[in-house]
């Protein structure tokens, strides 16, 4: 592997692993943020329930998009990788089976690291939108007792 295709691969490595670990700590402030908001929220200060729904709602749309995209932002990372590896074999003109298997698994470590920040954001966005609609239906109870 010559100096252009490593620097090229370190980037395309170290770029892709990045971003999705710049998105699991952006996933993981909105998550905790979300939560502390659930556990403190006064029901009583709404009165309509659209103005209770989008203070819920806010940055859920945030974290969906984080676990949704995960996965693949992980897949171009890992075709970025394929990419280079083709580019090195190419360069060379040598078809070394341990450049080869290096290089791919290299490349698929970043579909690994996409699935790895989706799974868990998903699973927390999903008990978050439960969450959401128990203080909905709780909020509906205290308006037909006439709590609020």
């Amino acid at each position: 592997m010559n100096i252009e295709t490593s620097k090229l691969a370190d980037m395309v490595d170290y770029g892709f692993i990045g971003l999705l670990g710049f998105m699991s700590v952006v996933a993981l402030w909105l998550i905790l943020e979300r939560y502390f908001y659930y556990r403190h929220v006064d029901l009583r200060r709404f009165r309509e329930k659209e103005e209770l729904e989008i203070a819920l709602g806010e940055n859920l749309t945030m974290i969906a998009s984080i676990g949704a995209n995960a996965p693949f932002i992980g897949l171009l990372g890992t075709v970025m990788g394929i990419m280079v590896t083709f580019v090195t074999i190419g360069q060379s003109g040598l078809v070394e089976t341990k450049e080869i298997m290096v290089g791919l698994a290299l490349a698929l470590k970043t579909t690994a690291g996409g699935i790895l920040v989706a799974i868990p954001v998903i699973w927390f966005y999903n008990l978050l939108g439960r969450k959401v609609e128990i203080l909905t239906a709780r909020w509906e109870m205290m308006r037909r007792r006439g709590e609020l």
